[in-house]
């Protein structure tokens, strides 16, 4: 029979087949031996699923308890060990409500669903009303464990127990009603966005949220049928009737012009986070995005305008590539030459004073936050272009003894 070390090696892929036909003892010996490294320790326990040996129990139980032991081998083992009783004391103790390590939150709390422990119902909730997907997911399984260990009614007089005005336990309602087949969409007046976010996101039935947008008793109760209706079916056209007959509400920002408004709607809102006011989501589908700028153009003006100041640029390369991660909305152009400013607008090196929050809850304003200050520019330093739908962008560098990184208004890298 081939050595563990020879069905997990340092290099290549485990064998995962090996490993479950292998000794469960010696896997388990595996696990326990901190000397070895945790994908190998790892390894070993995934292939214990179904033959945990009886001699090794207490043993694999106190690693679980083990704050310093690794994170990942931890979490396996409570997916491993998720039936065993005598765990329940441990993951209830307040210590397990402050560990953070690599996905024991997750594991601890779907432990304690597993073993059908009613009272993590508060913690349940807390996890799947936040924002990360992997959150609400984790905390959609554990909400399904309860209900499958003690059924839906069960569940739900647990829940009254709970503060009905802690947004996170009203949400986790919705979830168990829409689980259970009722109507929620009289949910879609709750005060509280994310809360009233969830319950757009759950409904499924566009016959009703046509049928609801006649009836919806507040404004956003209506814009949050209306957007529903739009991520179900991507028809624009019922949303848009139903925005005009709401008298296109908006979010007013004062100071904030409409060309600049358009651009940060159209470029922000369709990534917006869950609490976001549904009249930035609705102005969003129903109003028509600005012109896009010409990218090639700018770059070519750019281009010229370092040339033209007697320096020598390098072709521009867009941000992504230029960090070798990610994306953006603007180009990096590096060149060297003379210390010297350009005088000529809107690429006259400087350093903003201040730093914008730009959320589309609160739209960000280019010509109120940010401040400009003229600065001479060293030798070899970055310019900055923003590509997005802005009217128009700035530059500006934020030198670093003879070589620096420059920053641009219009995207804020």
């Amino acid at each position: 029979m081939p050595s563990i070390h020879a069905l997990v090696p340092e290099v290549g892929r485990a064998d995962s087949d090996g490993l479950r036909s292998h000794d469960a003892e010696a896997l388990a010996d595996c696990v326990l031996d901190r000397a070895e490294p945790s994908w190998r320790r790892l390894a070993c326990a995934e292939a214990l699923h179904g033959r945990v040996p009886q001699t090794h129990l207490e043993a694999l139980l106190a690693c679980v308890r083990d704050p310093h032991d690794a994170h990942e081998v931890r979490v396996q083992l409570l997916d491993l060990l998720s039936d065993r009783e005598e765990l329940l004391p441990w993951l209830r103790h307040e210590d397990r409500q402050g560990e953070r390590g690599y996905r024991i939150e997750h594991a601890v709390l779907r432990t304690r669903t597993r073993l059908g422990d009613l009272t993590a119902l508060a913690a349940v909730a807390d996890l799947a009303f936040r924002p990360g997907w992997r959150d609400r997911m984790a905390g959609g399984e554990c909400l399904e464990s309860l209900v499958d260990r003690h059924g839906s009614a069960a569940v739900a007089a647990a829940l009254d127990g709970l503060d009905e005005a802690d947004p996170a336990v009203r949400a986790l309602r919705i979830r168990l009603r829409d689980r259970n087949g009722e109507d929620i969409t009289d949910s879609l007046t709750d005060p509280d966005p994310e809360v009233a976010y969830v319950t757009q996101d759950l409904i499924t039935d566009t016959d009703r949220l046509r049928a609801y947008l006649a009836e919806a008793p507040t404004v956003d109760a209506a814009l949050w049928a209306a957007y529903a209706l739009y991520r179900l079916t991507e028809d624009p056209a019922p949303t848009r009737a139903a925005y005009e007959a709401l008298g296109r509400p908006r979010v007013e920002v004062e100071g904030l012009d409409e060309d600049v408004r358009r651009a940060i709607v159209h470029e922000y809102v369709p990534y917006c986070e869950n609490g976001t006011d549904p009249r930035w989501r609705l102005e969003a589908i129903c109003t028509d995005p600005p012109a896009r700028p010409d990218q090639e153009d700018q770059l070519r003006r750019a281009t010229a305008a370092l040339t033209a100041a007697g320096l020598a640029p390098k072709p521009p390369v867009h941000c992504g590539e230029a960090h070798q991660q990610g994306d953006g909305t603007y180009h990096v152009i590096e060149y060297t030459g003379p210390a010297k400013s350009s005088r000529s607008a809107p690429w006259a090196p400087g350093r903003a004073t201040s730093k914008a929050t730009r959320t589309p809850a609160q739209p960000w304003n280019p010509r109120a936050s940010t401040g400009w200050t003229r600065q001479r520019a060293p030798r070899g330093y970055r310019a900055c272009t923003s590509t997005t739908s802005a009217p128009a962008s700035r530059w500006t560098s934020t030198p670093s003894s003879t070589t620096g990184r420059t920053s641009c208004s219009g995207c804020g890298s």
